[in-house]
């Protein structure tokens, strides 16, 4: 919506008495004391995509959720965190996740609860436009208050990783690749996305962006030293700034572009209200995009060569052969099955692969890179 109010502020690390008073700033600049009330479920969803180091910068760092969780048991609410990483969605395999980012131990020293239950069921989306119909993690279809607490990343499908991404965490394990199946063209996947949010509609959202991650995201790139942290009520509103932070035009989102058609959110962040920091002082101009193809030039192309070309110019999933481990991690994530182990290693058959770049955001061992067409590289 334009006019929505975004919190910037500058923010140089994780020092858990800064994180909370920025935080608790930022809850009295977007008004989120007056609407929290004691004895309220509020869920926490980070972005826990796999299991990985707060040094990594692929999940949302555990001290800025125990600030967020922190304000919320100020106000009298209870803290629930709530994630379905990529993968199988089980009480043991949720578990190691939470271990494996940081958040077990932060929990327990919180007084927070980690749902581990894996229960989710079949939701209809009243609103939908591209995907009616999908599973629902029960946390997110049961609580009084949602916060939305993802990480600022690049990302090789969609480009940019946000607010508005982050909720596909909710749709439990192994069935985000089915979405990916049945959703294969980044234009309705970025549609089922906003189907996705608009349904769960986010009470509040909030960016990690201290460290964030540059290049081919949202797990193979690397960290990057971004200093700020966003908030905002609207989902669409804080992706338009934090995107424009990084030098993503907010119009190259596909998602951000849908939400816009729909009259849910800003394009610009000139439509935004800045509640603290101006956008400017915080741009990051050389901040390293995803490997993606540049496909403008197919539009000029006849109509019948546009087909193969853009086949060719869309970027692949291309697997190290020497430093595969033969985990079978791509393979389990491959929404198309087109990924087996053979010989100790992935073997990708590209004659059916979609490239979702599942298998690239799920490699533990960050050997799949996105290979594109040579003439194609900036």
């Amino acid at each position: 919506m334009a006019g929505e109010a975004v919190w910037l502020s500058r923010c140089g690390g994780y020092e858990p008495e800064e994180l909370l008073r920025q935080v608790e700033e930022a809850f009295t600049a977007l008004g989120v004391w007056e609407e929290l009330r004691p004895g309220m479920q509020v869920v926490l969803k980070p972005n826990l995509v796999m299991s990985s180091k707060p040094e990594a910068a692929i999940a949302t760092h555990p001290a800025l959720v125990a600030a967020v969780g922190k304000c919320v048991q100020k106000a009298g609410g209870k803290v629930l965190i709530a994630e379905s990483p990529g993968g199988p969605y089980t009480p043991a395999a949720m578990k190691a996740v939470f271990r494996g980012c940081g958040y077990t131990e932060m929990a327990e020293a919180c007084g927070f609860a980690l749902y581990t239950e894996c229960k989710s069921r079949e939701v209809t989306l009243p609103g939908a436009r591209r995907c009616k119909q999908l599973s629902v993690a029960e946390p997110f279809l049961t609580r009084d208050y949602l916060i939305d607490l993802c990480k600022l990343k690049t990302h090789g499908m969609v480009g940019f990783s946000g607010a508005v991404k982050n909720l596909f965490g909710a749709v439990p394990g192994l069935q985000k690749p089915e979405l990916h199946c049945r959703f294969p063209e980044k234009g309705p996947f970025s549609e089922m996305l906003v189907d996705l949010c608009d349904f769960l509609q986010p009470d509040l959202c909030l960016t990690d962006g201290i460290l964030a991650m540059e290049g081919n995201g949202p797990t193979g790139g690397v960290p990057r030293q971004a200093g700020v942290l966003g908030a905002s009520k609207s989902p669409y509103a804080l992706d338009v700034c934090m995107a424009t932070l990084i030098g993503i035009d907010p119009e190259s989102v596909l998602m951000l572009q849908e939400a816009h058609r729909r009259g849910l959110g800003p394009l610009s962040p000139k439509e935004c209200t800045l509640v603290k920091e101006p956008l400017e002082p915080l741009l990051l101009g050389d901040f390293q995009k995803a490997e993606a193809a540049s496909t403008d030039f197919i539009d000029r192309l006849p109509k019948f060569l546009r087909p193969a070309a853009k086949k060719i110019a869309t970027p692949l999933p291309k697997i190290r052969k020497g430093a595969c481990v033969g985990c079978g991690k791509c393979a389990e994530s491959c929404p198309q099955h087109t990924i087996a182990i053979r010989q100790g290693k992935a073997v990708i058959d590209y004659k059916r692969c979609i490239r979702c770049f599942c298998c690239h955001e799920m490699c533990p061992q960050h050997v799949i890179d996105i290979q594109r067409w040579s003439l194609l590289r900036h």
